[in-house]
């Protein structure tokens, strides 16, 4: 399991600097940093879980942040 958590812990690092990269106050920056916030959720979960169910979360918040632009 903790192979996964260090996935999403990447994904939630990765968002946090696609945020600090973007335009300071627009309402992109905004999402992108509430996706690096679900992602590291998911990290959490995901590390005293055994269950998948939040491969279906992680898998939302991925089509958000396409939706984005990241």
């Amino acid at each position: 399991m903790s192979d996964i958590t260090h996935y999403f812990m990447a994904h939630a690092r990765s968002a946090v600097r696609k945020a600090r990269g973007m335009k300071r106050g627009t309402s992109h920056r905004n999402r992108q940093r509430t996706v690096a916030r679900v992602y590291h959720l998911l990290a959490k979960e995901a590390a005293y879980t055994s269950n998948v169910q939040y491969l279906d979360d992680f898998r939302k918040i991925q089509r958000l942040e396409r939706a984005i632009g990241g």
